[in-house]
């Protein structure tokens, strides 16, 4: 049986989620990250996609990210989202308005560098999209 952890899911109106967890798939910048009991201290990025919480019951508990930062210690892990809801609340208009938002800042762009971050937030919400719709 593997060890459990603190966890806890911030979003700027609410604490989504406080508990004693065995494990967390973050979708960190970089790749999708599993985080257990005694994981060696990490600071990422996350981008917008969905957390698969295992509760210390067994239970799992899934969240749509908008993006934000995970703070991973070996006795914890806190994510602080720049958005964050829990997947059975997700209205299906959610990330078309999203998309589309991101499509009408990237036409106003001209510096290259916030071009290619755009660019690659809306890939990142196309294929978050793709995924909601699948499931």
């Amino acid at each position: 049986m593997a060890d459990n952890f603190n966890f806890e899911l911030v979003s700027p109106e609410r604490l989504l989620l406080s508990a004693q967890v065995s494990e967390v798939v973050i979708p960190a910048t970089d790749g999708e990250m599993t985080v257990m009991a005694n994981h060696a201290p990490t600071m990422t990025t996350i981008k917008p996609g969905i957390i698969s919480v295992k509760l210390a019951s067994g239970q799992v508990s899934k969240y749509v990210v908008f993006g934000g930062f995970a703070d991973v210690l070996p006795t914890g892990c806190t994510l602080l989202a720049e958005s964050a809801v829990p997947l059975a609340e997700i209205a299906p208009d959610t990330l078309t308005k999203r998309i589309e938002e991101a499509r009408k800042e990237l036409e106003g762009v001209e510096h290259h560098e916030h071009r290619t971050r755009l660019e690659q937030y809306l890939a990142e919400l196309t294929n978050l999209n793709g995924v909601l719709v699948a499931a």
